[in-house]
């Protein structure tokens, strides 16, 4: 079946050369962005129960915006001052000049890696001396907690927000020809949501290893899958899935 129609599990991209609009103008695509999942911030009664106490760390993991809004919207509620000598260290640049919304950028000592925690841990190696606190969701990776062990790095996590299904139920006579997932929360949210759900011709997508297993494992079909050797992302996994679809039709 020709795709004319493509549901991406996440929010619409702010930047309007994001390629996603380019795939559809090319292919005289309609293309929906809707988040299929909410994040919902663990209250400070909540956190307290964790027994955390942030200011015994010197140091902060950042792995995402969403981890930082979360650290200074606990320490605001606690009314904990966080001292100017508190080091930080984030997974991306980007996410590490996030920090400016909250403190004086250029008056604290501010570390990042290159895009994957693996490389933020080898930065982190290298201040084996600090005591760190990792802000993370519920539920996280676990391949954070293992990296921090293997570099035996001391540090405490501290469950500040969670993922929640979001409500899905206007969804429920639309139809998509493919749908576009990013973490195996998206097609939890999609069955939790539309239980009866049967895949049928709708061709699923989905970004990276955890998320096409989560698809095995609760008996989707996977039909497009990015990373892989000829697309690096989703929007060129898409764009060769279209392509390699018309010439197959001629």
């Amino acid at each position: 079946m020709k795709i004319k129609s493509i549901l991406v599990s996440q929010p619409e991209p702010r930047n309007p050369k994001s390629p996603y609009f380019e795939l559809a103008k090319n292919h005289g695509l309609k293309i929906d962005f809707r988040p299929f999942i909410e994040v919902v911030g663990v209250s400070s009664k909540e956190f307290r129960k964790q027994k955390i106490n942030i200011l015994d760390h010197t140091a902060i993991i950042f792995t995402s915006k969403t981890a930082i809004d979360h650290f200074f919207r606990i320490a605001e509620e606690l009314r904990l001052s966080i001292p100017d000598t508190m080091k930080y260290f984030c997974i991306t640049e980007n996410v590490a000049f996030y920090l400016q919304k909250y403190i004086v950028y250029r008056k604290r000592k501010i570390f990042y890696g290159k895009a994957k925690f693996n490389d933020l841990c080898t930065v982190i190696a290298k201040h084996k001396d600090e005591k760190y606190f990792v802000p993370l969701s519920i539920p996280h990776k676990a391949e954070i907690p293992e990296l921090l062990d293997k570099h035996k790095i001391d540090y405490t996590i501290g469950n500040l927000y969670r993922t929640i299904s979001a409500d899905l139920s206007d969804l429920a006579d639309v139809y998509y020809d493919v749908l576009v997932f990013y973490s195996p929360s998206g097609p939890k949210s999609l069955l939790e949501n539309f239980p009866d759900f049967e895949q049928n011709n709708t061709r699923i997508a989905a970004f990276g290893p955890t998320t096409a297993k989560a698809l095995d494992k609760l008996g989707l079909r996977l039909d497009i899958h990015a990373p892989n050797p000829k697309a690096p992302s989703m929007t060129m996994a898409l764009d060769q899935y279209i392509k390699d679809q018309k010439k197959n039709k001629k």
